[in-house]
């Protein structure tokens, strides 16, 4: 009887540790918890400017689609995923410095972001607008040391067919002068400083040039053609962003509403989106207004390239810049990962 009561005992303990071990994930042998050793990789929602730079990014180490489990979330998603253990690595691109990961930093306590080599930012110049950036130390309480990445630019384009020249004069000129009633920590870099960052080789809305020609700066961009006419202007404005854990959808939501207070007979209502690649085909397909983007896949849609292959963004126009976006990858220290060529 007794040894009837222990071997059922010792059944129950290994069915128990049986359940224990198919529910645990991240930290078993196999570099990923169950996918037969491929990485749990977050690359950013589809169509959007995240997913295409990630993928690249990736290419740049030889790590190809199909050698990682993508998940294909926003960033706010992303990070809880990593906070979690469902994911491993998160690639995001955002704003200096992103709360999301600060948020990431007090929860988990054990944030670690990868740097690129110069071998990957080569390869990334070659074959985007992406260019060299370091993220300073003192960023991030975090950081140890400075990282080395890679920025574009986030830029305002407007559709050409609802935005009228007034109009889009009216949004650059509030955009720059009104940017302290905006509290988003990416709004000091609406200056007009800085307000032709990530124009080159876009064409300009002819409001917005006029309105930074009045500021004495020189602009050399072809100006877009409109057919927006002020008598026939839309009341309600459609502003795409991006997803809620990133920086376009509260950045925008801020300046939608500066819109509103300033512009009489509008009201902008900002909607999140997968960000840059979707807001660019919604202009194209009279779904949306005013659009943020990265000004590298604004240049590919213009030009019908990239994912814009045979399907040109013919009325968008840069109304103006909003803030540098930098690739910041991010993992924990738990993970083990120290690089991306541990991805491999």
């Amino acid at each position: 009887m007794f040894i009837r009561k222990k071997f059922a005992f010792m059944a129950v303990l290994f069915l128990f540790a049986s359940v224990l071990a198919a529910c645990s994930g991240g930290t078993s042998g196999d570099g990923g918890g169950g996918s037969g050793g491929k990485k749990k990789i977050a690359i950013g929602p589809p169509a959007s400017e995240t997913n295409s730079v990630s993928k690249l990014i990736l290419d740049a180490y030889g790590i190809e689609e199909g050698d990682y489990e993508a998940y294909q979330e926003g960033f706010g998603d992303a990070a809880d995923g990593v906070q979690d253990g469902n994911i491993e690595v998160s690639i995001g691109v955002l704003g200096l410095p992103a709360g999301s990961i600060e948020s990431l930093q007090a929860s988990a306590g054990d944030v670690k972001m990868l740097g690129l080599s110069d071998e990957a930012i080569k390869h990334i110049e070659e074959n985007s607008g992406y260019k060299r950036y370091t993220i300073p130390q003192d960023t991030y309480d975090f950081l140890d040391s400075d990282v080395e990445t890679v920025t574009a630019y986030a830029v305002l384009m407007g559709n050409t067919d609802t935005i009228d020249e007034e109009l889009g004069y009216e949004l650059a000129k509030i955009m720059i002068e009104n940017t302290s009633e905006n509290t988003h920590d990416q709004a000091k870099q609406m200056t007009l400083e800085n307000a032709l960052n990530g124009a080159e080789g876009l064409p300009i809305h002819p409001g917005a040039k006029k309105y930074y020609e009045e500021q004495g700066l020189t602009v050399d961009n072809p100006v877009a053609e409109l057919k927006a006419d002020k008598k026939d202007r839309k009341s309600e404005l459609i502003l795409g962003t991006g997803s809620q854990g990133g920086t376009y959808y509260p950045l925008g939501g801020e300046m939608a509403n500066i819109w509103n207070k300033h512009i009489d007979g509008v009201n902008v209502t900002n909607t999140e989106t997968g960000a840059s690649i979707e807001n660019l085909a919604s202009i194209r397909d009279g779904n949306m207004d005013l659009g943020m983007s990265v000004h590298v896949p604004a240049l590919a849609a213009l030009n019908g390239e990239g994912d814009f292959e045979g399907a040109e963004v013919k009325n968008a126009a840069f109304i103006g810049h909003i803030y540098p976006e930098v690739i910041q990858i991010v993992t924990r220290e738990k993970t083990g990962i120290k690089s991306l060529d541990d991805l491999k």
